[in-house]
């Protein structure tokens, strides 16, 4: 929000710098984004008056001006400005005056001088010559109550400083001057001038019929009549100023009213264009298929989840959010219908976002409006509207349906101490609660507080308590450190942190990617296999609607991005959390009922297995190359492969990953139907693991040397093709026990061509398996490897049918 600080100081003027001023704002919670000054440096220009204007003899665009600028003596200034006139007053920079500096940034001395063989003893300014605004169609001309001769700094009051405020949503009674000035006067103790309006007397008795039809969307509408305004009148500069240093450009008397007394009071309001209405109004919800047009030119169809004003034709407002094109004020308008009304917070919140638009009024509403003070405001606006615009004003309507229930909250004092961290006595706490205007009552260590109309962010315990520190000052707070007893803990040997992992899964040449936890639904259907995810309520974008099951989906977007820079080699991970429905979870102080929220560890590998070298030739990863980076990561570990089917990889070329048993993750190529979905000129190799199998680690334990020389066979088998390698070597593992050490297979052999090899037929192949046998107490004797041999070879033969190879 953004406002003079003269306009608040006008409410609540404390003995403060603007320096010191924005510190405190900023300290209790209001912070002061920028504080700027109204205008740039520039002295000498006063306010001056054109007497006499003549065409200049030499310059069919230029003027001879003769001006009176409250020196005694008239000056003759030469001026190219097409709203020169006699009569008029505006800025004028005498000979010595430095204006604002100028693009090269230095400032600019008015100085006597011939333009065009005629003399010229100043300047007559424009707004963007004082760099007060970008408008350079011609003079800044002033009111005609402006003093010749005095200060144009002091006559627009330009020594003044613009604050900015960066407000939290809880804060939105601080979204007017006023409300911010009742904040400081709370902080300060300076006097709070508050604004009182007279009512003004209704000079005819005519009322716009209003029916409320949805409680739940308005709990007060109030209203008037105002006869026959001038709509065309100008608005007094003072408002113009004021609003232009809100930020808000003028439009019209009657549009710059309502928006001066919402930066002033923090009440948006509306005003209709009364002989534009049929009928009366309703207040209600929408109906699917109606469409308003809005006053910023856009049309939207709106259903019965939007706020409406309707007449007995059709929608004329978004409730609380912007007024129709329909029934807007213009330049042919007799006479106005004006609205203030409350509108429950949670029946706008929202709804300006799904049109994708934001208005000043939504924000405020959506945040709470005090709704006490709508027929006040209604007042201070009529009285406006009839000192601007003139006008007979008729009687308030004030219709009531249901307003907020102020529930008292309690105040602990010890539970004050404990949050705040320092000593608060009960005296002290009660002159906050007063200083801030709350209503209270006391006990001894306790105070019960009912929030003003004007609070709605105070609910809780935590937020009374908040507000005694944010008025005692955080800077009372102990600087002193807190003390306490530390008890390192030592970290086992036996786990491996997430540091620890990305440095190791780093180490094998990876980098570190960090994705969303919400993707595109597309990604969880079909990398996922997941039918029902997760759906984020507020998504920050429509395709991140759900959140993620699997980190597949985010690798496979970062490749994308990668390789749409021209990145032909890719290798990455990520250490995340997927999310998954489990009706098993517990809800506690780490997990929510019904979701598990598993960290597991991604990584995706494209291109070619090495960087480019003279050494060996170039040729791309693999399925056994990533298999060779995870059973590093898992070295001493085991891991078994087996062959599986996952919904993103491709059927032949993936395995599940499993540890002791238990399936741990998966790996494999991308299946061909993604790789031509999302437009990849090479598969990937992709796996997904468990990370608390990963932090799990057997700790090395030493062995000694072995005393024996180990013993080395090999044997041939013939074996059907369905026999997978895994079941093969456990089979010979298992039957050579305790003495087989460990099984390499280290060639295969299938005959090519009919007729090749009789012995071996075309469903079957011969594997060479090279045997390890070591006894730790005894030198192996061949009869004794024999003996271990012809089990082997026995366990193949009545297991899987296998027989020794010739």
């Amino acid at each position: 929000m953004q406002f003079p600080e003269s306009w608040l100081r006008e409410f609540c003027n404390p003995a403060l710098s603007s320096a010191a001023l924005a510190e405190l704002l900023t300290m209790s919670g209001m912070e002061v984004e920028e504080s700027r000054p109204a205008a740039p440096a520039f002295s000498g220009v006063v306010v001056a008056q054109v007497l006499a204007v003549a065409r200049h003899p030499n310059a069919d665009r230029l003027s001879v001006c003769q001006v009176d600028a409250g020196t005694g003596t008239l000056l003759n200034i030469v001026c190219g400005a097409p709203n020169v006139r006699p009569g008029i007053k505006v800025p004028c920079a005498v000979v010595g005056a430095l204006l604002p500096p100028q693009q090269d940034g230095a400032g600019f001395e008015i100085k006597l001088g011939m333009l065009r063989g005629v003399e010229s003893q100043g300047m007559l300014c424009s707004a963007r010559e004082l760099k007060l605004s970008e408008d350079h169609g011609g003079l800044l001309i002033l009111g005609p109550d402006a003093p010749v001769g005095q200060d144009v700094r002091t006559h627009l009051k330009l020594d003044d400083n613009i604050l900015t405020l960066k407000l939290t949503p809880n804060l939105a009674h601080c979204l007017s001057v006023f409300g911010v000035a009742r904040e400081l006067s709370a902080l300060t103790g300076a006097p709070l001038h508050t604004p009182s309006f007279a009512p003004v007397q209704a000079t005819h008795r005519d009322k716009l019929p209003v029916r409320i039809e949805a409680p739940d969307l308005c709990g007060r509408f109030s209203g008037r009549i105002v006869r026959n305004v001038n709509p065309n009148a100008a608005t007094p500069h003072w408002i113009v100023d004021r609003l232009a240093r809100c930020g808000q450009r003028s439009v019209s008397a009657l549009v710059d009213i309502s928006n001066y007394v919402m930066f002033e009071l923090g009440r948006p309001t509306h005003i209709f264009d009364l002989d534009k209405i049929d009928g009366g109004l309703s207040v209600r919800w929408g109906r699917p298929g109606e469409k308003l047009e809005l006053l910023n030119g856009s049309t939207i169809e709106v259903d019965d989840q939007v706020g409406v004003i309707a007449d007995s034709h059709a929608v004329e407002s978004l409730a609380g959010i912007m007024g129709g094109k329909t029934t807007a004020v213009s330049d042919a308008t007799q006479n106005v219908y004006v609205e203030a009304a409350f509108w429950w917070p949670q029946a706008v919140a929202g709804r300006s976002r799904r049109f994708n638009f934001s208005t000043d009024a939504g924000h405020r509403f959506e945040r709470g409006v005090d709704p006490a003070t709508t027929v006040a405001h209604i007042e201070r606006i009529t009285a406006l509207i009839i000192d601007v615009c003139g006008g007979q004003a008729g009687p308030v309507d004030d219709q009531i349906t249901g307003l907020p229930a102020s529930e008292p909250v309690s105040l602990r004092i010890d539970r004050a101490t404990k949050v705040i961290g320092m000593q608060v006595t009960q005296a002290e706490c009660e002159s906050v609660m007063r200083r801030l205007g709350l209503q209270f009552t006391s006990v001894p260590g306790q105070l019960t507080v009912t929030p003003p109309s004007w609070r709605f962010d105070l609910q809780i315990e935590e937020d009374l308590i908040e507000e005694v520190i944010r008025v005692l000052g955080y800077d009372t707070l102990d600087s002193a450190p807190p003390r306490a007893a530390l008890a390192p803990l030592v970290a086992s040997e036996q786990t491996r942190g997430g540091s620890r992992l990305r440095r190791d899964v780093a180490a094998l040449g990876y980098q570190e990617t960090i994705n969303f936890s919400f993707v595109e639904e597309r990604w969880e259907h079909e990398l996922a296999g997941n039918a029902q995810p997760i759906r984020v309520l507020n998504p920050i974008a429509s395709p991140l609607a759900v959140m993620r099951s699997s980190l597949l989906g985010s690798l496979v977007n970062a490749l994308r991005y990668n390789l749409a820079r021209k990145c032909d080699r890719v290798r990455i991970f990520e250490l995340g959390r997927a999310y998954l429905r489990d009706p098993a979870a517990p809800d506690d102080d780490v997990t929510v009922a019904g979701l598990r929220q598993p960290l597991r560890l991604a990584g995706l590998a494209y291109g070619s297995a090495q960087e480019l070298q003279w050494a060996s030739k170039e040729r791309g990863v693999d399925f056994y190359d990533v298999k060779g980076d995870i059973e590093a990561l898992f070295a001493p570990r085991e891991l078994r492969f087996v062959a599986c089917i996952h919904p993103a990889l491709h059927p032949g070329r993936s395995a599940a990953i499993e540890l002791d048993g238990r399936r741990i993750g998966h790996l494999g190529e991308l299946h061909p139907k993604w790789r031509q979905g999302y437009e990849l000129p090479l598969a990937p190799v992709l796996f997904e693991l468990d990370a608390a199998a990963l932090m799990q680690r057997k700790i090395p334990v030493m062995t000694p040397v072995a005393r024996q020389q180990p013993v080395w066979r090999d044997i041939s088998v013939i074996v059907s093709e369905v026999v997978n390698h895994d079941r093969l070597v456990q089979i010979v593992v298992s039957a050579g026990a305790p003495l087989v050490r460990s099984v390499r297979l280290w060639d295969i052999y299938k005959p090519v061509g009919p007729g090749a090899s009789g012995a071996i037929s075309a469903d079957e192949r011969s594997q060479t398996l090279r045997m390890e046998l070591l006894d730790d107490d005894v030198t192996l004797t061949e009869e004794k490897i024999e003996t271990v041999v012809a089990a082997v070879l026995a366990a193949l033969k009545q297991q899987l049918g296998a027989r020794l190879r010739a």
